[in-house]
């Protein structure tokens, strides 16, 4: 088993609700795919029926990755956290130092991330190169593409 999953209470909330939705919603619509599926005739050559029980195993699949996730689950404490720091749960503000352009990103854990929302794993380049830092320090960051110049420019909590 794996270490502490460190999670923001929206984090946790958001694991909590999709557990809940799979349990009830998905469970009850997937048992009655494969009753519907079993009634169109032999089971052994019967595509819908198939295909309901490979939903139902990745259903049960995600259900206990999130039961052993959230058995695991701390909660992120802002008030135990450094706030002059970049450190999970921060929002962090950078300047790439070549083209000017900002960027915010809040730091969460690799469950929480969602680059589309502006958040982005400690474990990603960028989150591991923001983390421990402080405004005005400037990181360099090394992708595919190159190397990524940035300033840190904010840290809100």
């Amino acid at each position: 088993m794996a270490g502490e999953v460190y999670l923001t209470k929206e984090g946790y909330e958001k694991l909590q609700t999709e557990l809940e939705r799979l349990k009830t919603v998905e469970r009850n619509k997937i048992s009655r795919a494969i009753g519907e599926a079993r009634l169109l005739g032999d089971i052994s050559e019967n595509a819908e029926y198939d295909a309901a029980k490979d939903a139902q195993a990745h259903c049960e699949a995600r259900i206990a990755e999130l039961e052993e996730k959230l058995s695991r689950v701390r909660i992120i404490d802002n008030e135990d956290i450094p706030k002059d720091k970049a450190f999970i749960g921060a929002f962090v503000t950078i300047v790439d130092v070549d083209s000017g352009s900002k960027d915010r990103y809040m730091l969460v854990s690799p469950e929480e991330s969602d680059y589309e929302s502006g958040k982005i794993s400690i474990q990603s380049p960028i989150g591991k190169a923001l983390l421990g830092r402080q405004v005005g320090e400037a990181i360099e960051i090394n992708v595919p593409a190159g190397t990524l110049k940035y300033k840190i420019t904010k840290i809100e909590r």
